[in-house]
C-alpha cells in the first residue's frame, strides 16, 4: 500500500543581497573631508579676528562711532547682540560669558568657539589665513573637475522636467514629511539637492574668497575694481560675514538630512565611494 506523500511548505524565498552603486566618485570624497576640515578651523578662527572689532558696516569705512548694522557687545552687567534697531540680550553666551576658569568676559564669541580659545588676533589670522590658501585652491581645483570631469553633467545637471514647480513642490514635500527616496532614485541628487551643491560651490564658497579678498589691502593695491564690486570693504566684510553663516546653516540642514536618510550608510558612501540603496517601497507601505 502506497504511503501518503507529506505536504512540504514552500521555503520562504532568499532575502535578496543589497543593491550597492559607486555614488561619490575620488575626488568627490576627498574634497568633502578636506572641506569639512577646512571651513571648521576657518569659522573659528573667523570668530576669533571679528572679536577685535565685533561691529559690521556698509561701505567704505567702519569706526566705533560709525553706525553699524550689527554689534555683539556688552554694557557693565549684560551682553547683547543688536541687527538695526532689534537687541537681543545674549548674557552668558555673546558679548559677556565666563570661560572655563570662572573668569567673566566681555569679547563677542566665547573661547570655546574660536581659534585660538583665548584672545589672540594674530593666531587667528594665520590659522585664517592658512586655511584661506586651502579652501581657495581646492575650491578651485574641483570646480574644474566638476566641470570638466563629468560630475556637473552627471550629477548635479539639473534636467528640463526638474525645473517644473510642481516638481519642486513635491520634493519639498516629501522631505518635510521626511520620505526619502528609495531604490535607484536614492542614488542620484534630487532637485533640491543638486540646487544646494551647486549654489555652495559655484556661488557661497566663491563669494567668501572673493570677499576675502576684497579686504586684503595688498589685493586691493592689485586690484581696487574688487571694492567697486562690492560696495568697499566694509561691505565686504559684512557680506562674508553673512555668507559663512550662510554656509553654517547648510551644514546644519546636511547633518539633519544625514541622521534622517541613514547616517550609516550616508558616510561610508562618502568614505568609500559605494553606497547602499534602500529597498523599494511595497505597494501599500
Amino acid at each position: 500500500m502506497a504511503q501518503a506523500e507529506t505536504p512540504v511548505a514552500p521555503s520562504a524565498p532568499a532575502p535578496l543581497a543589497p543593491v550597492r552603486v559607486y555614488r561619490h566618485r575620488l575626488p568627490t570624497r576627498i574634497w568633502h573631508w578636506v572641506n569639512a576640515v577646512t571651513l571648521l578651523i576657518l569659522l573659528m578662527s573667523g570668530l576669533m579676528i571679528f572679536n577685535a572689532h565685533p561691529r559690521l558696516y556698509w561701505g567704505e569705512y567702519g569706526a566705533n562711532n560709525d553706525p553699524a548694522w550689527l554689534v555683539i557687545g556688552s554694557t557693565p552687567d549684560t551682553g547683547y547682540l543688536r541687527i538695526g534697531s532689534l537687541r537681543l540680550e545674549t548674557t552668558g553666551v555673546l558679548g559677556r560669558w565666563t570661560n572655563a576658569e570662572g573668569v567673566e568676559k566681555t569679547r563677542a564669541f566665547p573661547g570655546w568657539a574660536t581659534i585660538p580659545t583665548s584672545y589672540n588676533l594674530a593666531d587667528g589670522r594665520r590659522w585664517h589665513l592658512f586655511f584661506a590658501w586651502v579652501l581657495s585652491i581646492g575650491l578651485a581645483l574641483f570646480m574644474l573637475w566638476t566641470a570638466f570631469g563629468g560630475h556637473l553633467k552627471k550629477d548635479l545637471h539639473v534636467r528640463r522636467a526638474q525645473w517644473s514647480p510642481r516638481h519642486i513642490w513635491h520634493d519639498i514635500k516629501q522631505h518635510a514629511r521626511l520620505r526619502f527616496p528609495k531604490g535607484e532614485a536614492a542614488a542620484r541628487y534630487n532637485i533640491l539637492q543638486k540646487l544646494s551643491y551647486i549654489g555652495v560651490i559655484f556661488v557661497l564658497l566663491p563669494l567668501m574668497v572673493a570677499t576675502g579678498l576684497t579686504m586684503s589691502p595688498g589685493i586691493n593695491a592689485g586690484a581696487p575694481w574688487l571694492l567697486d564690486v562690492f560696495g568697499g570693504r566694509q561691505s565686504a566684510r559684512s557680506i562674508h560675514f553673512i555668507v559663512a553663516w550662510a554656509l553654517v546653516v547648510f551644514f546644519f540642514v546636511h547633518i539633519a538630512m544625514v541622521l534622517l536618510a541613514g547616517p550609516v550608510n550616508e558616510i561610508r558612501s562618502m568614505v568609500s565611494g559605494w553606497f547602499r540603496l534602500p529597498p523599494e517601497r511595497k505597494d501599500g507601505a
